[in-house]
């Protein structure tokens, strides 16, 4: 029995997915400049939601980094997926490589 018989063909079907990412930020300064750029060339953002994303870029490097997630462009190219809603947030956080809690998250950069 497929997916499609127990659940009726024309039935949606939902996934959620949970990804979390921890990223380094090596150059503050460039991600800052290019946030604002990106905000400023965001022809979506009325004035006051403008005002708050450079509001979040100036307190904190990780409101920078929030502008360039896209989880259209994620799901954008998957044959027979529609993105029905997304929220995402960026915080810092505590993170030792070196930690054994932290194991499954490191990035083997020589598998690249």
């Amino acid at each position: 029995m497929t997916s499609t018989e127990t659940t009726g063909q024309d039935a949606p079907r939902y996934v959620r997915l949970k990804i979390e990412l921890i990223a380094e930020i090596t150059d503050e300064g460039a991600l800052k400049a290019a946030a604002l750029q990106q905000v400023a060339e965001d022809e979506y953002l009325d004035d006051e939601e403008r005002a708050q994303s450079v509001d979040a870029i100036e307190v904190d490097p990780s409101g920078s980094l929030a502008h360039f997630i896209d989880p259209v462009a994620l799901l954008g190219d998957v044959p027979g997926i529609e993105l029905a809603s997304a929220t995402w947030e960026s915080a810092q956080t505590e993170f030792d490589p070196d930690s054994e809690e932290w194991d499954e998250y490191t990035v083997d950069e020589s598998a690249e």
